[in-house]
């Protein structure tokens, strides 16, 4: 028997064929992929302001987070150009992670968005007769 798929010949399109490429959706799409995972505005809004931080810092202050996850996090963030991550080669090594300018232009995008986010009507979604 073969399988419903094959039968009818359905064709998976991934996301990103959901949107046209160059449409707007398809920009905000592309620029929220870059932010979206449970630590990735968390360790953001810690290095908002020019701030500095070693890897330990950035543990201690984001409590839940595994090193492993915060690893991953960080190298995602530096390769899409968000965080830069600096190395001191020293004994013990060193290593700290800031945000790039085009990551600390981040900072107004996100503030108004928490701005939106919080005006929300407390009636909101509910709808009256």
């Amino acid at each position: 028997m073969a399988r419903t798929d094959e039968k009818v010949r359905y064709i998976r399109k991934s996301k990103s064929d959901a949107q046209p490429p160059g449409s707007g959706a398809a920009r905000v799409d592309n620029a929220l992929r870059k932010l979206e995972g449970r630590w990735k505005l968390v360790l953001l809004f810690h290095l908002f302001g020019g701030k500095v931080l070693r890897f330990s810092e950035l543990e201690r202050q984001t409590p839940g987070i595994s090193q492993k996850m915060l690893i991953q996090q960080l190298r995602q963030l530096e390769a899409d150009g968000i965080v830069r991550r600096i190395v001191y080669h020293q004994v013990p090594p060193k290593v700290e992670y800031a945000l790039t300018d085009w990551g600390q232009a981040l900072c107004p995008a996100l503030d108004a968005l928490v701005t939106w986010a919080e005006s929300k009507p407390e009636n909101a979604g509910i709808e009256t007769n």
